[in-house]
């Protein structure tokens, strides 16, 4: 317990899913949360759940991130946590198909806004709101910016991305002395809000496609929320005060896989 106390948290969308564990568990572990998501009405409820606060942010708007520092500067001086989570698959239908032949550049620009763009606006503006005493940013990567993922191929590059800048961000930050640790993790087949157009419309359909999933995971069952939060929760702890420019694979073993005979399918893991 109390492993984040008396520090304060950013997380961008935060209303559901991983967002909402990890806002959770760092609550529970002594850290005051701010939540930022769209989703309004989800994000208010659970700032009330966990007695945090809520601000509407949308991720790609540079206004709005530069109006909540301004406010969370005045209002607590620097913050010492910030979980840049936002992200889309685009795999619904309003995106069209995600592979490299018939992606559009629409699609591949509304992808890259929020899953990239969102977390070069976070570091930037979480940076300005730390360097006076030192924090912990931490960006959501994933195991498809690691391989190829030919069906989610905007997705996969964004993922990509974030790993690089985040080793960017590490070493600006170290080579400025403003003590800011920046790292990522990867997960991969944590069952979200995010896997609902993949797993069918009905029970049967969702529990078939999740049997298919877990039978290409070394570990044999997709993973939870709140095993990513817990490696959020580590790496915004003083318990890894020594670690930056590098990232936490949450797969279940997947990438510890010899071969590459994993399903079509399977290549869109998160």
């Amino acid at each position: 317990m109390n492993r984040v106390s008396n520090k304060i948290a950013l997380i961008t969308g935060a209303s559901k899913g991983i967002g909402a564990a990890t806002a959770r568990l760092l609550a529970q572990e002594g850290a005051h949360v701010i939540i930022t998501d769209v989703l309004v009405e989800q994000g208010t409820a659970l700032a009330a759940e966990i007695n945090g606060d809520f601000y509407h942010l949308n991720v790609t708007n540079e206004n709005e991130w530069k109006e909540l520092s301004d406010l969370l500067a005045q209002k607590y001086e620097s913050i010492d946590i910030v979980f840049n989570n936002a992200g889309i698959t685009g795999l619904s239908t309003h995106y069209g198909p995600q592979d490299p032949e018939h992606c559009s550049l629409a699609s591949w620009h509304d992808v890259h806004a929020i899953n990239l763009d969102g977390v070069f606006l976070g570091c930037k503006y979480g940076i300005g709101l730390m360097k006076k005493k030192g924090g912990s940013i931490i960006n959501m990567a994933s195991r498809s910016g690691m391989v190829g993922a030919p069906d989610t191929s905007a997705y996969a590059s964004s993922k990509a991305a974030v790993r690089n800048f985040t080793k960017s961000v590490a070493l600006y930050c170290a080579e400025k002395g403003y003590n800011i640790r920046c790292n990522a993790v990867c997960p991969a087949a944590i069952l979200t809000d995010l896997w609902n157009v993949t797993l069918g419309t009905t029970e049967q359909q969702r529990t078939k496609r999740m049997h298919q999933i877990a039978a290409g995971i070394p570990l044999g069952h997709m993973g939870d929320p709140i095993d990513v939060a817990y490696a959020v929760l580590y790496l915004a702890s003083n318990e890894s005060k020594y670690m930056t420019g590098t990232e936490i694979i949450l797969d279940g073993g997947i990438l510890a896989v010899s071969s590459s005979a994993l399903e079509k399918n399977e290549q869109e893991e998160l």
